[in-house]
């Protein structure tokens, strides 16, 4: 086992290459110097390091009861206790089950209750929301970074890693295999409940390491998202399968990002969702191009990409990925077309289909659909959910629910999330294409675009929209400047400000929340205005 670039001709993995517990004893023993996290702020560990403490938390949770293929849940933000309870998980040959830590309510006692799990791991600020919810299969509560608060009908208890491993405990009774679960990840739910993705070590392989040719031997990614969500966890094993390095930020934040790349020596990162938007909202500053990162995935890829890349001095990339698929489709460097998701990668089928699973034709959009000839790289299927499971992979294809286009020569664009589609005047509308127009007006940081019903007929256009700081939004100049850059149906009727946008946990914006609220009293209407005419 060598580090370097991985091998997409491969179809079958073998365990020492794809399977956690292999790459961590391999390359904590042969290059046990070499550094693996830095923490920001806050601690670095080498290979070495990251290997003993993640044996003596192995050891913490085979004293607990854990065992392979046993499910142990994680409610922890991103951090050393976080990282080491997930390897220390995998390095048992159990199932990690990590929880957006925006999960409370409902949500989470859906959790609780579907992943059968008797363990939480826990972060004390979120051991109080047990109290809230009935608890499921969960007996056991350990406490990290805190002390633990009493939950009527759990065992609460500090979680405390002891000073030495207990090398019995530590050996498995046979080899973790490629096709094993290495997680459940709970989707974000926001149309029902939470769907557990069974994902194998091959799948987040496939997902990550082998996805990411461009990663030279001396890059070192920064992870600014949670790694509960696949997004980030992606980027994490696909540095450690190639016993490079990360940087980890324990959120996302615009205005320490530079500072957390600097100071970790990160070369690459993920921008997902508003991150990039976010970052081009700041000030210029002589020191905009003063830092190590060589190239951003931006995802998905809009109108900011290459600005950001302009901007900042760096590559652009993008890459197109689901908790349930692998990293189908990658492009870069020095895309500049919005939308743009590549070709499929080896391994991989891709079809656009309307609603019978039926093709279009290259140029109109369709539902992408995804198949692979890797075994296991696709999800396993929803836990305890077959029947979402058969929806989700009829007639033999996983369907994303993403709107695409291809081009004759065989490049991808994303469109939109099909549920986000706007109708208006017997018109499509991608609200991911109006939010990018919207976005290039300086004093608006963000925007969500979605469908409110009209009186006239179809949908009517509804934009809301947060400032940038220090700076005030006008709706009359800001409908009259999209007047100027986009067809007259895309213009949208009505304008809702807000001081931000609701989010997941993994910055995803609620739209459902915003379609659900509709025109507000505070909404203005661009047809109010309008003198002599029924609409805009």
């Amino acid at each position: 086992m060598t580090i370097g670039k991985a091998c997409a001709l491969d179809a079958a993995l073998d365990r020492d290459r794809a399977v956690l517990r292999y790459i961590l004893d391999f390359y904590g023993s042969e290059r046990p110097q070499a550094p693996f996290v830095h923490f920001w702020p806050g601690d670095e560990w080498s290979y070495g390091e990251t290997l003993q403490r993640v044996r003596l938390r192995a050891t913490t949770l085979a004293e607990t009861g854990v065992k392979r293929g046993d499910h142990v849940l994680c409610l922890m933000g991103n951090g050393p206790d976080l990282l080491c309870t997930w390897f220390a998980i995998n390095y048992l040959g159990a199932v990690y089950v990590p929880i957006n830590t925006g999960a409370r309510g409902k949500m989470l006692e859906h959790i609780l209750a579907d992943a059968d799990a008797p363990l939480l791991v826990a972060s004390a600020p979120f051991v109080e929301r047990l109290g809230d919810v009935s608890p499921g299969k969960v007996k056991t509560v350990l406490v990290v970074d805190g002390e633990p608060q009493a939950i009527a009908g759990l065992d609460v208890r500090p979680l405390v890693d002891p000073e030495t491993e207990d090398a019995a405990l530590l050996e498995l009774s046979h080899p973790i295999e490629p096709w094993d679960l290495y997680a459940i990840m709970y989707t974000s739910g926001t149309t029902g409940n939470a769907k557990g993705v069974m994902s194998s070590y091959t799948q987040l392989y496939t997902m990550g390491p082998d996805a990411f040719d461009c990663v030279d031997d001396d890059d070192r990614c920064m992870i600014c998202g949670p790694i509960f969500h696949c997004g980030s966890t992606l980027y994490v094993y696909a540095m450690l399968a190639r016993g490079l390095s990360i940087g980890m930020m324990r959120e996302f934040k615009t205005g320490t990002f530079w500072q957390a790349v600097r100071d970790t020596g990160s070369t690459y990162c993920l921008l997902l969702g508003v991150m990039a938007s976010f970052l081009l909202k700041q000030p210029p500053s002589a020191n905009d191009k003063n830092h190590p990162l060589r190239r951003a995935f931006i995802t998905p890829f809009g109108e900011d990409g290459p600005l950001f890349a302009s901007r900042f001095g760096v590559d652009a990339w993008t890459i197109y990925n689901m908790t349930e698929i692998s990293s189908p489709l990658v492009a870069g460097p020095g895309i500049t077309n919005k939308g743009v998701t590549g070709k499929p990668r080896p391994w991989y089928e891709l079809r656009l289909v309307d609603a019978n699973d039926i093709e279009v034709a290259d140029g109109e959009v369709g539902e992408l659909v995804v198949r692979t000839h890797r075994p296991w790289a696709l999800m396993r299927g929803y836990y305890n959910n077959p029947a979402a499971t058969a929806e989700a992979m009829r007639n033999g294809w996983f369907h994303t629910g993403d709107g695409f286009r291809r081009q004759s020569d065989g490049t991808y664009y994303f469109v939109d999330r099909l549920k986000d589609v706007i109708r208006r005047r017997g018109e499509n509308i991608s609200s991911f294409a109006l939010e990018s127009e919207v976005l290039n007006i300086p004093a608006i940081r963000e925007c969500a675009a979605v469908a409110v019903p009209s009186e006239f007929s179809e949908d009517d256009v509804l934009i809301i929209v947060t400032p940038v700081e220090g700076a005030t939004i006008d709706p009359v100049e800001v409908t009259n400047e999209l007047t100027k850059s986009l067809p007259h149906f895309m213009v949208p009727r009505f304008v809702r400000i807000l001081g931000e946008l609701p989010k997941t946990a993994s910055g995803k914006v609620q739209k459902h929340i915003l379609r659900s609220q509709g025109v507000t009293s505070d909404t203005f209407d661009r047809t109010a205005l309008a003198t002599g005419r029924a609409g805009a």
